[in-house]
């Protein structure tokens, strides 16, 4: 029985992914224990998950809001600079707190998000294996593919070549904060200078949440990257009292849990719902009001909730409209349901262009009017499904979070690098 430690940003998202593995490792005999400021322990269903509180000074208690309130505004380029020094202030901290209590805790094993530099740092300052996951788009890079969170069309011609160079030095600009942490910390690991998230990557395997189908034509991954799908637990949220009419579209519309606030984008996909005589089902995570809520259901909005079983709704839905969080998209391709991605921040512009590079769907500016947003559904109900089909397929394929916990488990046994190919 091993002993995994997890260190992951405190993003609702993220925790999800890494505790559907958790709970896979765990069912298999393993211990799994997350690392973290204490307001992200409340993510944590699953009571058998373990939880070590970090940050009790640089992150008390309550903390937490500001940062993911900060986080829900990254697209303003005014406010992004907020968001880096909040992203700096917990990648020191965890430089600072882990090794002490990764020691404490007797952690063999590492599993660390792709986003959080301080989790490869340390595991390779204390010699402990460890294993890179992407929750969102991978942030390995190549020549030829433009950063995961540019929203650039992907081409090979020398324009594009040269946009995406330039995007590039742009974003390496932005997030000089972050290189700076990065480098005092390999200077106090005394371990190999790096400046960036995609130098912190694992040696041992990096696993994916996307499918080769659905990324750009990457070249140059490394031969431990493993595209397993979405890492998920089965759902057991009930379906609500909800009655679908077969005869009208039936759209779902979901911006994450941290962009369900956006009532405005709300109110213009609801009116172009209303237009096409569209069922609409609004899924808000807690963002909007139950005012807010009831002015959607009188612009056009059939249902409006918290939560839904997202992919009881996808395999039914027409079509969904969504921010282009890569857990949505994968679950709608899983549903083979066609995506309007309206991209808002992070990775999500990323996400957009390969929904539309992939052929399952389009994306319109987040600025987008009903008119506009009608138009692209109308489109999506006469979309094309061989697309969704293939990959779809794909990712029954690709193994999810079964094959993420053998390949986790391969490397504990072996203590070696794991390739794709060497895996049955």
């Amino acid at each position: 029985m091993s002993h995994f430690g997890v260190v992951a940003p405190a993003f609702y998202s993220h925790f999800q992914a890494f505790q559907a593995l958790a709970s896979a490792l765990i069912d298999r005999g393993h211990r799994v224990t997350f690392f973290q400021q204490a307001d992200a322990r409340r993510w944590l269903t699953d009571p058998r998950v373990g939880f070590h509180t970090l940050g009790a000074v640089s992150h008390p208690p309550g903390s937490l809001a500001d940062v993911l309130r900060r986080a829900a505004t990254s697209n303003n380029p005014l406010r992004l600079r907020g968001v880096i020094r909040d992203l700096c202030a917990t990648t020191r901290m965890l430089c600072r707190e882990l090794p002490q209590a990764l020691t404490q805790s007797r952690i063999d094993t590492l599993l660390c998000d792709q986003m959080e530099a301080a989790g490869g740092l340390v595991a390779e300052a204390l010699d402990v294996p460890f294993i890179s996951v992407a929750c969102a788009l991978p942030v390995n890079r190549e020549p030829g593919i433009a950063l995961a969170v540019m929203p650039f069309a992907y081409g090979t011609d020398e324009r594009s070549r040269r946009l995406y160079e330039g995007s590039q030095r742009v974003y390496d600009w932005l997030m000089q904060p972050l290189r700076d942490v990065i480098r005092a910390a390999c200077r106090e690991f005394a371990i190999e200078p790096r400046d960036a998230l995609h130098q912190c990557l694992s040696p041992y395997a990096q696993i994916s949440q996307t499918i080769a189908g659905f990324d750009l034509p990457r070249q140059q991954l490394p031969a431990t990257f493993h595209a397993v799908g979405p890492l998920r637990t089965p759902e057991h949220q009930a379906p609500g009292e909800w009655v679908i009419d077969p005869a009208r579209p039936f759209i779902f519309a979901s911006l994450g849990t941290l962009q369900g606030g956006r009532m405005d984008m709300f109110r213009q996909i609801a009116k172009a719902c209303a237009r096409l005589d569209a069922q609409l089902m609004v899924a808000h995570c807690g963002g909007l009001d139950p005012a807010q809520q009831a002015r959607l259901k009188r612009g056009g909005a059939t249902w409006v909730v918290d939560f839904a079983p997202q992919q009881w709704v996808l395999d039914r839905a027409d079509a969904v409209v969504t921010h282009g969080g890569l857990n949505t998209v994968m679950d709608a391709i899983k549903a083979r349901t066609p995506v309007l991605v309206m991209p808002i921040g992070f990775d999500q512009p990323g996400v957009a262009a390969r929904v539309s590079h992939a052929g399952v769907g389009l994306n319109l500016s987040r600025r987008a009017r009903a008119p506009r947003i009608h138009d692209a559904l109308a489109r999506l109900l006469d979309h094309p499904l061989e697309p969704l089909h293939r990959l779809a397929a794909q990712l029954d394929q690709a193994g999810g979070t079964q094959r993420a916990a053998d390949i986790i488990e391969t490397v504990v046994r072996t203590g070696r690098p794991v390739c794709a190919e060497t895996l049955p």
